[in-house]
């Protein structure tokens, strides 16, 4: 079963830019993305919400090591991190906090054959299915008051109507 998978820790906003937050955090983001779903006119420095994301999008990796990968660039800096979080989530507003923190998995099953570079279906030496948590991740994860969210797609083609 063909499966494509990565990681990536994001903070996102709708009070800090991601600019701020590389400021902040004295790490260059992988990724950042305004998110305005109702296709607002977009000011940069009031975006509707604002993602900054380490990620790892290596193939040949288990979960547990792409954790291990992004949390290895951030755990230098989870006190920082564990700061802004304060800082920006202290008024109570629960509703709509001011900044989120979470550490996302996201696995597609059933997509496509792996192919090495001349086109051949990839055999892996290690199963990259299963995965778990260590102590210092469930650690990051506290320090921070990040949150895991996995996601899962199965890409399989649906059977033609009976």
């Amino acid at each position: 079963m063909p499966l494509h998978q990565y990681v990536y820790f994001a903070l996102s906003s709708r009070r800090i830019t991601a600019q701020e937050i590389t400021d902040a955090l004295g790490i260059e983001p992988d990724e950042t993305k305004v998110v305005n779903p109702r296709r607002l006119p977009v000011d940069p420095a009031n975006a509707f919400c604002q993602i900054w994301k380490v990620v790892c999008r290596e193939p040949d990796l288990c979960v547990d090591e792409q954790i291990a990968h992004v949390l290895g660039r951030l755990r230098p800096r989870t006190d920082l991190i564990a700061e802004l979080m304060k800082q920006y989530n202290s008024a109570g507003d629960e509703e709509e906090p001011g900044l989120e923190a979470v550490l996302e998995v996201v696995r597609y099953f059933n997509d496509g054959e792996q192919q090495d570079e001349v086109g051949q279906p990839q055999d892996r030496e290690h199963n990259l299915f299963g995965w778990a948590l260590d102590r210092e991740a469930i650690a990051f994860l506290a320090a921070t008051g990040a949150f895991l969210d996995v996601d899962e797609y199965d890409m399989a083609p649906s059977p033609p109507p009976a």
